[in-house]
């Protein structure tokens, strides 16, 4: 199949059958970028409200930058990747300060910008100025390694570009928004990862993957990356009525959330290992159950030790009470935190 015959059935797939979605009716780049770096490595399902929330609270790039970045994260919690939410603030501020709060026109100027990437970029500058840049993103592979059989890897710098080279061949340049949309939208709900909709599919005709029978075999994927394994121990100390927290700081998980010191070991501290040190449990301290947090490419396994013992406090817990905060419960409740924080917090019911 030619170029413009792939590009127009896609087209005219996607014109017939797609989800209606609120960033899919408008042209303004701002609320395109808004969706573009809430669906990063988020589901549509679970972006939305999300979406939703951020153009109510910030209608433009302007509101958004002058936002306090906690704010921000306090409204990102729960979403994950915090670092796409610090991005998205430092972009707001770029686009005002150095665009006069107008978004650039094209694909090369908008990847100078904070946080936003090719495939953003493409997406930006194609949904809302119609420039004939291709998406490359998950969707994108999937589609195009099944319908030409490529079986590049596409973790690879080569197959990086072998596939970036030819989503630009076909994209159309009469209808690149459509077709970039098209093109991601028939990946996400009818080439899927698993079991896609081979025998309803508008380019079966001239898929490679759906006449070997072995679309699940593409595209194809480098060694994935081993999950690592943490082992977090939280302090939960009192004081007075309120409750000692601190940001964090490390260019770790959860830049600029709040979360209670911590203790990182390298393996699960056994019962003796606990009482050890931190001595005997009962008058002054009890630990909760395990609670597990999976990211990507981590877990996190922790406890949460609550503390009683305020005369001990400085020997057992020493340099983690730097820069702690020490917050009502009020206070608590409105800083940005973790979800395996708030997870903590609802279930123990400190509060």
């Amino acid at each position: 199949m030619k170029a413009v015959q792939f590009s127009k059935k896609l087209v005219e797939w996607y014109q017939d059958d797609h989800r209606d979605l609120p960033w899919r009716n408008t042209r303004d780049p701002y609320k395109i970028w808004l969706s573009e770096i809430i669906l990063q490595q988020t589901r549509v399902a679970q972006g939305l409200p999300y979406y939703q929330k951020f153009v109510k609270k910030y209608p433009t790039v302007g509101a958004l930058a002058r936002a306090r970045q906690p704010d921000i994260l306090r409204l990102w919690q729960g979403l994950g990747y915090y670092s796409r939410a610090r991005n998205l603030h430092a972009c707001a501020h770029a686009i005002v300060d150095l665009h006069q709060s107008k978004f650039p026109t094209t694909a090369a100027v908008l990847r100078t910008l904070p946080g936003i990437g090719p495939y953003t970029a493409a997406a930006i500058a194609s949904f809302a100025f119609d420039e004939p840049v291709a998406v490359v993103d998950g969707n994108v592979y999937r589609v195009l390694a099944r319908y030409f059989g490529i079986s590049d890897d596409i973790t690879s710098t080569a197959g990086k570009l072998r596939f970036a080279q030819l989503a630009q061949e076909l994209i159309s340049h009469q209808q690149p928004a459509s077709y970039n949309q098209a093109i991601m939208e028939f990946g996400a709900t009818c080439c899927t990862p698993h079991s896609p909709a081979c025998d309803d599919c508008v380019l079966r005709a001239g898929c490679k993957a759906k006449a070997g029978q072995n679309p699940e075999d593409y595209p194809v994927k480098g060694k994935i990356k081993a999950v690592r394994q943490r082992y977090f121990y939280y302090f939960v100390i009192r004081k007075a009525g309120k409750i000692a927290m601190k940001p964090r700081t490390d260019k770790d998980i959860w830049q600029g959330l709040f979360d209670f010191p911590l203790l990182e070991t390298n393996k699960v501290l056994t019962p003796a290992a606990m009482n050890k040190l931190l001595g005997r449990s009962g008058s002054r301290w009890t630990v909760s159950a395990e609670y597990k947090h999976q990211l990507t490419h981590q877990t996190i396994r922790t406890r949460f030790i609550e503390w009683r013992d305020q005369t001990t406090l400085k020997q057992i817990v020493g340099s983690r009470m730097d820069q702690v905060q020490w917050l009502t419960n009020r206070e608590v409740e409105k800083a940005p935190k973790p979800v395996l924080i708030l997870r903590y917090l609802e279930e123990s019911k400190v509060l």
